[in-house]
């Protein structure tokens, strides 16, 4: 089955985890530690049977590792037609079919198959970039999942707001010198801020990733966990990484 699921630029990767796999595009932006690290966060508090939501879904890589170990659904949506379709066939390829749905489709006007207010958990790993910031990338797929071209941070979380319950969780990697604007834009839609972890790539390294977790129409209250460093200094996995990823 494999071979009729892959088009031309296309390969298939090896996740290494639960014996899972994904389609990705040479040319297109291709899945991180990031992705991994988010899915961790929000997999540590998602109960059996919960509804998900991944906005910005890329090549599906989240809700992939999310449903392929937990009983839960996610739906995925994706603007980009092609990313879309790839993704779906990903879904395919490791028989998720019954536990996540993609749907092409623009974050600031979900389509009605999302419904609002019925999502226990948001996820998302949003372009980091602001439309004017960073180099642009000549590949469209790649200049649109790294900058904000066609949705911002309060785009974003007033997405996450219309989906989720009172009192669902909402689940972000992102990059430390866009913090304040994520509280705010956070707070603006009222879900509160209340983990954060920095994620460092050595440890005598400034952090160059944070992962956030909010609640929606909690009180306040944010508590700083232990930080991440991803490298030991001979370039290996640190034993922090090693555990998330269950080597």
């Amino acid at each position: 089955m494999e071979k009729f699921l892959v088009k031309e630029h296309e390969r298939v990767d090896n996740l290494h985890i639960c014996g899972l796999k994904i389609i990705q595009n040479e040319n297109f932006f291709r899945y991180g530690t990031d992705a991994v690290l988010l899915s961790w966060m929000a997999g540590n508090k998602i109960s059996d049977g919960a509804k998900i939501a991944d906005l910005g879904t890329g090549s599906g890589i989240i809700p992939i590792l999310l449903a392929g170990s937990k009983n839960v659904m996610v739906h995925g949506l994706e603007l980009q037609e092609n990313v879309a379709d790839m993704a779906q066939r990903s879904i395919k390829l490791n028989g998720l079919v019954d536990k996540i749905k993609i749907f092409e489709g623009d974050i600031k006007n979900p389509p009605i198959e999302m419904q609002k207010h019925t999502y226990d958990i948001v996820v998302t790993n949003p372009p980091y970039m602001t439309g004017q910031g960073g180099l642009k990338n000549k590949n469209i797929e790649k200049t649109i999942s790294r900058h904000e071209m066609f949705c911002s941070l309060e785009d974003v979380l007033a997405a996450a707001k219309g989906l989720l319950k009172t009192k669902g969780r909402f689940f972000m990697v992102h990059r430390p010198q866009r913090m304040v604007g994520i509280f705010c834009a956070m707070r603006n839609n009222k879900i509160e801020p209340k983990r954060l972890i920095m994620v460092k790539p050595h440890a005598n390294k400034l952090p160059n990733m944070i992962l956030i977790e909010g609640i929606k129409e909690a009180g306040p209250g944010i508590l700083m966990e232990e930080d991440i460093v991803v490298y030991n200094a001979d370039g290996g996995y640190t034993s922090q990484i090693l555990e998330i990823y269950g080597k």
